[in-house]
């Protein structure tokens, strides 16, 4: 299979900027796969769609403040002179850190994309506000970089200060005071995702209430959003991909929760990956890089509550694969006819 064989026409104007003010007011295309057909309805609408012995599987991982902005700090393999205009731009350019996930390597290493890359070798120091300071220890084959951060500051608490909420690049404007909000879902405790898992940004404490009443009990796991979910793909055939590994935990009890389910409903591709890796490794915990694509059978999937995902993507083709390709695409292109909103911000697609 060829990567472009995963691709639609999206007009720019259907990307959502912003969330709506009520997160249920979002629109749901009902997908039927042994029917093959679909039908325009509201996400307020889900509880009709659940029935007893279900159980809605949702991923708890929280985001955080993810993106730093800071300069650098040190001088590596340049000229000294203060009229060089390297030494110039080198020392007051700014820089970027997207933080992806802690790594094992020490208690203050974190994995992440900087910008500009080309400009930041091993060893460069990068300052960020209220004294924070970090090192480039390691460089890593899909272009991240690990980070070493200095001194003794609680990390978190520093990101919570002086970091962004980590929008995509497709949302076009600076994060706001609302998306430390917005940009989370109403269940989100366990903190470690540099993106939101978007298909439960659409819950409210009331629709999980009206789930529940509908005979649906609910289990949660645990992925860290990384670039294993979004990281844009550069294979041309499909079976060449390989993802970046995400951290995943399912805790006994949950995992009890869906032993007994008579039908896992996944929210979210991350759920879904989550749920299909402990299939297939009985590990409850511990690193997933599955790739799920058309011909790969789901094992513990039943159904699945996803947003509409960018074209070419690992995401897309995971739904490709759950619901079959050419109703997928037909799905897509009748929710571009339909002025469906399209992203993390956008509508969602119940699969059933």
């Amino acid at each position: 299979m060829r990567l472009a064989d995963f691709d639609f026409h999206l007009p720019e104007e259907l990307i959502a900027q912003e969330a709506l003010a009520d997160r249920s007011a979002s629109r749901m295309l009902v997908v039927h796969r042994a029917e093959g057909r679909w039908e325009d309805r509201c996400f307020r609408d889900l509880p009709g769609y659940l029935h007893p012995g279900d159980c809605l599987v949702l991923n708890d991982s929280r985001v955080f403040p993810a993106r730093l902005f800071g300069h650098r700090s040190g001088i590596h393999a340049l000229p000294v002179g203060k009229n060089n205009p390297k030494l110039q731009e080198h020392l007051s350019g700014e820089v970027e850190v997207f933080l992806l996930r802690s790594v094992p390597s020490g208690p203050r290493d974190w994995e992440a994309l900087v910008r500009p890359g080309r400009k930041l070798p091993v060893g460069e120091r990068i300052r960020f506000a209220e004294g924070l300071e970090a090192e480039i220890i390691a460089r890593g084959e899909f272009g991240e970089r690990t980070v070493r951060f200095l001194g003794d500051t609680d990390l978190y608490a520093a990101f919570e200060r002086i970091g962004h909420i980590p929008l995509p690049p497709y949302i076009r404007r600076a994060d706001t005071s609302a998306d430390r909000e917005r940009y989370q879902t109403v269940f989100a405790r366990e903190k470690g995702s540099a993106a939101a898992p978007t298909a439960g940004l659409h819950f409210t404490p009331d629709l999980l209430e009206r789930c529940r009443e509908a005979g649906a009990d609910q289990a949660y796991v645990t992925l860290h959003v990384g670039l294993g979910t979004f990281q844009p793909l550069h294979q041309e055939l499909v079976e060449e991909v390989r993802l970046h590994a995400e951290h995943y935990r399912i805790t006994a009890e949950n995992a009890a929760r869906i032993e007994a389910a008579g039908r896992v409903v996944a929210v979210g591709t991350t759920s879904v990956r989550t749920l299909e890796t402990a299939a297939r490794t009985h590990q409850l915990e511990g690193e997933t890089d599955i790739f799920l694509y058309p011909g790969v059978p789901f094992q513990r999937t039943g159904a699945m509550l996803t947003n509409f995902h960018l074209p070419g993507t690992s995401l897309l083709v995971l739904v490709a694969a759950f619901a079959g390709t050419e109703l997928m695409l037909a799905a897509y292109r009748h929710a571009v006819e339909q002025r469906y909103r399209f992203y993390s911000y956008g509508d969602c697609m119940l699969i059933l």
